[in-house]
């Protein structure tokens, strides 16, 4: 698949609140869950998200704060309310180039957040 389909079905699923696939996310993400679980507590990240796209498809894993597992839509939602909507749409259209290369090599799109304190917004 072209790298140029990749980031439509990403931009549709990520930026424009497409439909998610369970299925690819139950084939490709639920299996890898305690690994990702593993590095999310290894790392010291915050919130812990996952991408991934197949034949048009798209699934997300986002592991968050308490380690609840959102998947698809509903880890969409809270990725977008940890951020400000203006800064999730800036985020994600800053991952993408990466998102693509990512996928387009064959691996997930893995990345673990650290929270920022009140201190560091205001700086």
């Amino acid at each position: 698949m072209s790298k140029l389909t990749t980031e439509k079905y990403l931009v549709r699923a990520l930026l424009n609140n497409g439909v998610m696939s369970k299925a690819l996310f139950e084939e490709e993400l639920l299996d890898q869950l305690d690994e990702f679980m593993k590095s999310k507590k290894e790392d010291g990240d915050d919130l812990f998200f996952v991408v991934t796209e197949r034949d048009n498809h798209v699934a997300m894993l986002l592991i968050d704060v308490d380690d609840t597992v959102h998947v698809n839509e509903e880890a969409r939602a809270v990725l977008k309310a940890h951020w400000k909507k203006s800064v999730y749409e800036e985020t994600i259209l800053e991952l993408l180039p990466q998102m693509v290369e990512e996928l387009d090599a064959g691996y997930y799109f893995v990345t673990g957040l650290q929270a920022q304190s009140d201190a560091d917004q205001e700086l």
